[in-house]
């Protein structure tokens, strides 16, 4: 049952790991996007708004999985826990105490992705809408 805490631990773990790097990529590029564009150079506002929008959904879904990703993390370190209880049947609360940390650890780790995922998604979209306001004064 070893190979779960790896798993935990490089697999569950490191996905979110790269899911946060995306994510702040993304926002990045988006921020340099929003940065450079003259909302005075677009003839109609859907072409703009296309513009503006791309690549949104890769932020906002990574944080609304995030926890879910975490959470499976949690129910493989309860699962390990469990199964090491199981096969000892007998066992020292700080062994079941450290299964338990593990499984925790995979959930906070979600919650620290998602929530600056959410946040960058939120202030994102506020931008877009900044600027399609703008479009739409210019062009009334």
């Amino acid at each position: 049952m070893e190979w779960v805490k790896e798993l935990i631990d490089y697999g569950v773990i490191g996905m979110l790991l790269l899911m946060s790097v995306v994510a702040l990529s993304v926002a990045a590029e988006r921020l340099m996007v929003y940065r450079r564009i003259r909302v005075g150079h677009f003839a109609n506002k859907k072409s703009l708004e296309l513009r503006l929008s791309g690549k949104l959904h890769i932020i906002a879904t990574i944080g609304s999985n995030a926890p879910y990703i975490g959470l499976l993390g949690t129910v493989l370190g309860i699962m390990m826990t469990f199964y090491s209880m199981g096969l000892e049947g007998f066992m020292d609360t700080g062994k079941i105490m450290v299964g338990l940390a593990l499984a925790l650890k995979a959930t906070a780790v979600g919650l620290v992705v998602a929530i600056p995922a959410i946040v960058a998604y939120n202030l994102l979209l506020r931008r877009v809408k900044v600027l399609l306001m703008q479009w739409e004064i210019e062009h009334e």
